[in-house]
């Protein structure tokens, strides 16, 4: 089992540094633009939750290509491997523009949320930038699953430490208007992330045309890269379900962030300082889930159940001995990380006392991520994304609504659902996948 954790961490590490570039590029945006004025930072937050649910969704269809593609290359068929990229990449590039042009032209619906009018005056020009800035990036993941599920993960991983610093760099030019550059806040770092994500998908689009790792799959274009209907119906077969379950997670994260949002520029603020670091750490746990995804998927492509449950297995203690990692430093350094965000008094107090929640549901977020990403190698993708409903929308988001107004325990009360939230999807993920293990193993011994 130590060794089938090893070879997980081998193929995660990548992985895991470049969902984290991703994530620092959130929070480079939120520290620099949080330096402007604490209103500036909720606006910023106001956008992020209120185009997570969409992104997301098509992050979910993204995850279908690596599936496919990790299922094809077990059984070492090149061909089919180059027809999943091919009609994966046609699939989420038209989830892409439909994801995009839904939040450009529904700008406005940040008006009806019940928000600081202030801060939707600021948020508006840069979800309009945001929203066009979905279709690179998604693009880019597609593009990144695809090597992910060759396992060649270290691709996509040099391209999205590469977009760091470009970033900082356009951040600084167009967020504060150095060097001549006109000063433009937060929609300067709209148009920042919308230059470094086009980028980003360029580059990595030019490698997987002509590097000779992938010139097996690029050579048979010519009969592969056809459309067929049959393969978007396994696609979505992967894509839509996998789409629900991370977007019940995010939407039950964004809508309590709207929520929170209802109480205060000040709770906004310091709702995403916690989130934002909290989302910070999970980047890790996707990295586990993805790596222990692929693997498990590449060993159902040989029907190999024994090494299923190795991996699956290893995995878990793996996520659990980071889970309580996170939520020892977070204790720690409560006082001290929101001080990275903003400097007001009532947002660092606030944002403190959060990060004690999120502390609290390290363990179980780690765990559940693992569970859900281990089903969908064995493409258990139904049951698990109706149990993950029932954990976010049946008791996380109620049971915290209820704490936050009826208890009058407010931000606070909203992160308490969140923890129940991911502590029962967290049970019912790993207890399915163990018991599937368990029978599918059982199956195969006896024939």
């Amino acid at each position: 089992m130590k060794n089938e954790a090893s070879q997980t961490l081998k193929l995660a590490f990548p992985i895991i540094i470049g969902e984290l570039a991703q994530m620092a590029l959130h929070l480079i945006d939120s520290a620099m633009v949080g330096a402007i004025s604490y209103k500036q930072l909720a606006a910023a937050a106001l956008v992020i939750n209120a185009m997570n649910i969409p992104f997301v969704i098509g992050l979910g269809m993204t995850i279908s290509v690596s599936q496919m593609v990790s299922l094809a290359n077990g059984r070492r068929d090149a061909q089919l491997v180059s027809h999943y990229l091919f009609n994966g990449f046609l699939l989420c590039t038209l989830t892409a523009v439909a994801i995009s042009l839904t939040l450009v032209f529904g700008k406005d619906v940040l008006y009806h949320l019940g928000q600081d009018p202030e801060v939707v005056t600021l948020a508006i020009p840069f979800m309009k930038l945001m929203g066009f800035s979905i279709i690179p990036m998604l693009l880019f993941m597609t593009l990144k699953q695809f090597a992910d599920g060759l396992e060649q993960t270290k691709t996509a991983m040099i391209f999205s430490l590469g977009g760091m610093p470009l970033n900082i760099l356009l951040n600084w030019l167009l967020i504060y208007g150095n060097w001549g550059f006109p000063r433009l806040e937060l929609e300067g770092a709209g148009w920042a992330t919308l230059i470094t994500r086009s980028c980003m998908f360029l580059a990595l689009g030019y490698v997987i045309l002509r590097h000779k790792t992938f010139e097996k799959y690029i050579a048979v274009s010519a009969t592969q890269w056809k459309f067929r209907a049959q393969t978007w119906r396994e696609l979505l077969h992967i894509g839509v379900p996998s789409s629900l379950q991370i977007g019940m997670e995010a939407g039950a994260f964004a809508v309590s962030g709207i929520i929170i949002g209802t109480l205060g520029a000040v709770s906004q603020a310091a709702h995403q300082i916690a989130l934002s670091c909290a989302s910070f750490t999970f980047m890790v746990s996707m990295g586990l889930a993805q790596a222990g995804s692929i693997r498990v998927s590449n060993a159902l492509g040989r029907s190999d159940w024994y090494k299923i449950i190795l991996i699956g297995k290893s995995t878990m203690i793996t996520a659990l001995v980071y889970g309580t990692f996170c939520a020892i430093t977070f204790v720690i350094f409560r006082n001290q990380l929101p001080l990275a965000f903003n400097n007001n008094f009532e947002v660092v107090k606030l944002a403190s006392l959060l990060l004690l929640f999120a502390a609290l549901f390290q363990i179980s977020d780690s765990t559940q991520a693992i569970g859900a990403g281990l089903l969908r190698g064995i493409k258990d993708v139904k049951t698990p994304t109706i149990l993950i409903g029932i954990a976010y929308w049946v008791i996380g988001i109620p049971f915290g609504y209820v704490l936050a107004f009826r208890f009058g325990m407010g931000a606070s009360g909203m992160w308490l659902g969140l923890i129940m939230g991911l502590t029962v999807a967290s049970a019912f993920l790993i207890t399915r996948f163990l018991k599937m293990g368990k029978r599918n193993t059982a199956i195969t011994s006896s024939i």
